[in-house]
């Protein structure tokens, strides 16, 4: 950052870098890890815009599907939470008809302590455990009580949904 004057910042090409960096160790940090059912990687040469997938946790009605996620990181990002949206169709108490999410996370309680897995990780945590208080979507919120039906009605929108999309 610049110095406007003392106290004050103002944006520079050095915080471009830093972004950058930082979203460079992220995905390093990313491919280290390991991480089960959870992967993102830059979207052609873009660093600040990503494609993620998860997978559904093992023991919830999500196991066995996977969904493509975007992710695109703001220029004052771990600052600001970078936008998130479901590429495949998703049904989910906490995910709507376009894919946006309803997670703390995401908004107000975004700190710049999170990174890209502990995002992604979030995310397929909250398939299996949504937040019912707080639905986007109602009927998955209502039907999330029954979990067989849930289960039935969630895998044939996701075949009927994502036929012919390739993983």
């Amino acid at each position: 950052m610049s110095v406007a004057k003392k106290g004050t910042t103002t944006p520079s090409k050095r915080d471009g870098h830093s972004v950058t960096k930082r979203l460079q160790n992220e995905l390093m940090a990313l491919m280290m890890s390991g991480s089960k059912g959870v992967s993102a990687f830059p979207d052609n040469d873009n660093l600040f815009k990503w494609i993620g997938t998860i997978e559904g946790p093992e023991s919830t009605v999500y196991h066995g599907l996977k969904y493509k996620l975007s992710l695109e990181f703001p220029s004052d990002y771990p600052y600001t939470a970078p936008t998130v949206k479901f590429t495949t169709s998703c049904y989910h108490p906490n995910v709507d008809k376009f894919g946006n999410i309803c997670l703390d996370i995401l908004k107000e309680q975004w700190s710049s302590a999170y990174d890209v897995k502990a995002l992604l990780l979030s995310l397929q945590s909250l398939l299996g455990e949504p937040n019912n208080d707080s639905p986007l979507n109602t009927h998955a919120a209502e039907l999330w009580r029954n979990q067989e039906a849930y289960k039935k009605f969630l895998h044939e929108k996701y075949m009927k949904d994502n036929a012919g999309a390739t993983s």
